[in-house]
């Protein structure tokens, strides 16, 4: 009924597994702060640009659930390298840039967001986070950062 399985076959499946973990690309970790007017604005976390460097912008999405709510993308001969020190508005408006009209977002509600990259190489194909915004009574509303699965 049972077999035994051989030293050359756990060797071989462990070799196939490792293989593919190490060819699936790495999603970076992406910060959000409170940006000019309170909105937020993205940028890759200080110990990622330290760990892989500055990658090159490609494009960036905000959405809730499957709802995209705005987008932003390079086009193919130009980029710009995201560092720790800048960061990319939400619904900032470049007129050179494809994009969509952002929509307005609410407090309460979770965002992904996730920045896709060109870098070739050991840096991430992209940087993603999640977040909220989060109003106190009447005072301004404020960006929270989120857990991968957190609610606001």
């Amino acid at each position: 009924m049972w077999r035994s399985v051989s030293p050359a076959m756990i060797l071989f499946l462990t070799l196939a597994v490792m293989d593919s973990a190490a060819a699936a690309p790495r999603i970076g970790e992406l910060e959000i702060r409170q940006g000019n007017g309170g909105a937020p604005c993205f940028s890759i976390s200080e110990a990622e640009e330290q760990r892989g460097g500055a990658p090159n912008f490609d494009s960036i999405t905000v959405s809730e659930g499957k709802a995209v709510l705005w987008t932003m993308t390079m086009p193919k001969q130009r980029t710009f390298p995201v560092t720790f020190r800048m960061c990319i508005p939400y619904a900032g408006r470049l007129p050179v840039l494809p994009q969509m009209p952002a929509a307005q977002l609410q407090s309460g509600k979770a965002y992904d967001v996730f920045v896709a990259t060109r870098k070739p190489g050991a840096a991430p194909q992209g940087y993603r986070a999640r977040f909220c915004l989060v109003r106190q009574g009447l005072g301004p509303t404020k960006v929270r950062t989120l857990g991968p699965k957190g609610g606001c």
